[in-house]
């Protein structure tokens, strides 16, 4: 098996693409060791000392450290626990675990057409640009006229995150959708 390593814009992140599927449909996010127990793939990453967070997509995995943590060293070990997970033959997550309707918080009110034109722009324009760096945004809530968006994998903490969310994004809908004032990221 080989596994293909990329960058994200996030320092503290790489992407690890094991070239088979890792869910096959949604994604999944370990923002810590304490959430990853329904996945055997993420806890197999956690074991590795210095990884902080876990985020699983379609055809990739990406792996946050820690700040004292050195990708030189700790790059072969993850590499090591997701090879071993996939020749196990384990699932990546047990059961039925991986976010259902596209990751999204649901919705109910008044504003129902205004969500879903952002959920579609989301999945058709964000999303599919994010995942190329290894992460994920998903909608979290709309407010008289403030979208707030949840950041995951790559996008958590990445340093050009406020960038992506003010300049791409609050743009993007902006433009769309003139009911979208602004874009606030939740933690």
């Amino acid at each position: 098996m080989f596994i293909q390593t990329e960058t994200t814009p996030n320092p503290a992140t790489l992407k690890f693409l094991p070239g088979e599927t890792v869910l096959a449909g949604g994604t999944a996010d370990f923002p810590d060791r304490d959430t990853a127990g329904t996945s055997p793939l993420a806890a197999r990453i956690f074991a590795v000392s210095g990884v902080t967070g876990v985020f699983l997509g379609g055809d990739f995995v990406t792996v946050t450290k820690a700040d004292d943590a050195v990708w030189d060293h700790l790059k072969p070990s993850v590499l090591g626990a997701i090879m071993e997970h996939f020749q196990s033959g384990a699932p990546a997550i047990e059961g039925n675990q991986a976010q259902a309707g596209g990751g999204h918080a649901s919705h109910d009110g008044p504003d129902g057409e205004i969500v879903t034109q952002i959920k579609e722009l989301l999945d058709t324009r964000v999303r599919p640009a994010v995942a190329q760096d290894g992460g994920d945004i998903t909608f979290h809530g709309f407010d008289r006229g403030i979208v707030y968006l949840h950041m995951q994998g790559a996008c958590a903490g990445c340093p050009s995150s406020t960038l992506t969310l003010k300049m791409g994004i609050e743009n993007l809908l902006r433009h769309y959708i003139p009911e979208v004032i602004e874009v606030r990221p939740v933690a």
